[in-house]
């Protein structure tokens, strides 16, 4: 039921929204470039990795070394506005159909993070990642790393479709309201550095 749930909203959703998905992506080669669609390996259902896509909102300023500059430095209005509406997120939908996401579901983060995580952290790869999730409804970036484990945890072992239903329907209550899209003085999160004096889940292949 949930794969056929995914298929159904994924598919409408890409079908409904094309004229938005098509001026977004125009607006963004106009504003930003080339590449329109960013492209980053995270890791998926047991940690198998997969290719996210995600329209562009930063620049790629760099400094005089070569290297990109802060992320709040690349991030024009242009594109937090994009973040604001959630609109950056849409290409998300062919991730989906392909199976390698759900609607519902922990958010995929970094391969790097992989061995950082403790092997309760880890249980948030047992299910596909998710567009949005129960941490997405329930604080998205403003609230801690902890907070958002023990979160996608809970919705690990509690999932059923009538949560998954209930995400969704929040999902569009907080994009509407544009709530928890910044972390402090961060334009995302921080990057995750492990728990201290914690035993590291060291597999990815869960």
């Amino acid at each position: 039921m949930k794969r056929a749930f995914d298929l159904f909203i994924s598919i409408g959703c890409l079908t409904f929204f094309a004229p938005l998905i098509l001026v977004t992506a125009l607006l963004i080669r106009i504003k930003l470039g080339s590449p329109v669609i960013f492209k980053q390996m995270r890791p998926g259902l047991h940690g198998r990795p997969f290719m996210l896509y995600k329209f562009r909102t930063m620049t790629d300023e760099r400094d005089e070394n070569g290297d990109l500059l802060p992320e709040h430095i690349r991030l024009t209005s242009f594109g937090a506005t994009v973040r604001k509406l959630s609109l950056d997120e849409f290409p998300q939908l062919i991730n989906i159909v392909k199976g390698e996401m759900s609607l519902i579901g922990p958010r995929p983060l970094l391969m790097k993070y992989l061995p950082l995580y403790t092997e309760e952290q880890a249980k948030r790869h047992l299910v596909k990642p998710g567009m949005t999730g129960w941490a997405q409804v329930n604080g998205r970036n403003a609230i801690t790393w902890e907070e958002k484990f023990k979160l996608d945890i809970w919705y690990v072992e509690n999932q059923n479709f009538l949560l998954d239903l209930k995400i969704l329907l929040l999902t569009i209550k907080k994009v509407l309201a544009s709530e928890g899209i910044n972390n402090g003085t961060h334009v995302t999160m921080p990057d995750f550095e492990g728990e201290p004096g914690k035993q590291k889940h060291t597999s990815i292949n869960l």
